[in-house]
């Protein structure tokens, strides 16, 4: 099972729809769960770290793989996370994607991830982020099927 953490609400249609769509073909690979916690309204960065950490320790199970998105992580190609996807699917039942917020993750969640993973030093929006991720583990699926789609 591939289970996704995410900090805030998704808001614009354009974004839900997309993500609905990656939901919707997911299901053909993998059972998915996407997972909303709220982001904190303080105006402390250490207190919004705190809450938010938290609110996602709360859907983390012993038994997961985590992986967390940061800036600093680290960067694979498709070919690469898909392999790295199915090797960690054969040893752990759950994979847990962590996308933290506008302030990132807190160090207690970064110390606790197996790996962290990073998409480019570029900075996107947390929202349009979690269609990419869907896209990316979308994309493992049909690489590991050997199914057309990565070119």
């Amino acid at each position: 099972m591939i289970k996704i953490i995410c900090v805030g609400k998704i808001k614009e249609n354009y974004l839900k729809e997309a993500i609905t769509e990656y939901q919707k073909r997911l299901q053909k690979y993998t059972k998915l769960e996407l997972i909303e916690v709220p982001d904190s309204t303080s105006n402390d960065i250490c207190k919004i770290l705190a809450t938010e950490k938290e609110s996602i320790e709360k859907y983390i199970q012993e038994k997961d793989y985590i992986v967390t998105l940061e800036i600093k992580g680290k960067m694979l190609d498709s070919i690469e996370l898909s392999q790295t996807l199915d090797q960690i699917t054969q040893h752990y039942a759950n994979v847990t994607f962590i996308i933290g917020g506008s302030y990132g993750l807190d160090e207690i969640i970064q110390k606790r991830a197996n790996l962290a993973l990073s998409f480019s030093k570029l900075t996107f929006p947390h929202q349009l982020f979690r269609v990419l991720l869907l896209e990316q583990i979308y994309r493992s699926y049909r690489i590991l099927n050997h199914e057309s789609y990565h070119k």
